[in-house]
């Protein structure tokens, strides 16, 4: 695929066809996406290569888990995290069903799945102490996620980045023996979508880019 039509058609996909990756075609993926940015090019990501079917049995049973929790808040029409559920019977009670999903309650017969950790002492976290939640962070591991991605998507393959396990890295970090100082980053999984994925649909440029200030006009051609 030409560039274009790669950026434009890399959908998030969640149901594969039971076709199995190649180790080859996974190490072009991961020798394409490390070309990603990274704060100080310190390129601090590490990949799980999740195989064991034990292991991936065991991250499937703790992802159903923190997708219950994150559905719990959904189901009750709140924005997930945003509070605590401490307290709230009704929250918790919410949060401790199961809220079926064929991408989560198969996650462990998935083709390819990455466990992507990132080594927080190579983060320059510019945000971290300025009172409102930290987000800058997240630009040098994420871009190398998407990366991923759109390396998957030139092959013809689609995947998806997921991020509610990051719920779960305590347990995460005994599974996979993660050193204390690198945090869950993304799992994903790739595959040969069921669906191929075709143009994509975002609002227009001018929907979100304004011209010197926020509510300035909107820059347009």
């Amino acid at each position: 695929m030409d560039f274009n039509e790669v950026v434009t058609s890399a959908a998030t996909s969640r149901e594969f066809l039971d076709e199995q990756i190649s180790d080859d075609t996974l190490y072009q993926i991961l020798n394409i996406a490390r070309f990603a940015p990274s704060g100080g090019n310190r390129q601090g990501w590490h990949v799980i290569v999740f195989k064991d079917k034990d292991i991936r049995t065991k991250i499937k049973d703790l992802y159903v888990s923190a997708w219950s929790e994150y559905m719990g808040y959904v189901s009750l029409g709140e924005v997930p995290f945003l509070r605590e559920s401490a307290g709230d019977e009704g929250l918790i009670e919410a949060m401790q069903r199961h809220y079926p999903l064929p991408f989560a309650d198969n996650l462990d017969e998935h083709p390819v799945l990455l466990g992507v950790f990132v080594d927080l002492n190579q983060l320059a976290v510019t945000d971290g102490n300025i009172g409102r939640q930290s987000i800058v962070g997240g630009a040098s591991i994420y871009p190398f996620c998407h990366n991923i991605l759109l390396a998957a998507r030139s092959l013809g393959l689609g995947g998806v980045i997921t991020t509610v396990l990051a719920r779960r890295e305590s347990e995460v970090r005994d599974i996979v023996n993660l050193p204390n100082h690198y945090a869950m980053a993304a799992l994903m999984a790739l595959g040969v979508p069921k669906k191929q994925p075709q143009r994509l649909k975002r609002r227009p440029v001018e929907d979100f880019a304004s011209i010197d200030t926020f509510d300035g006009n909107s820059f347009t051609i």
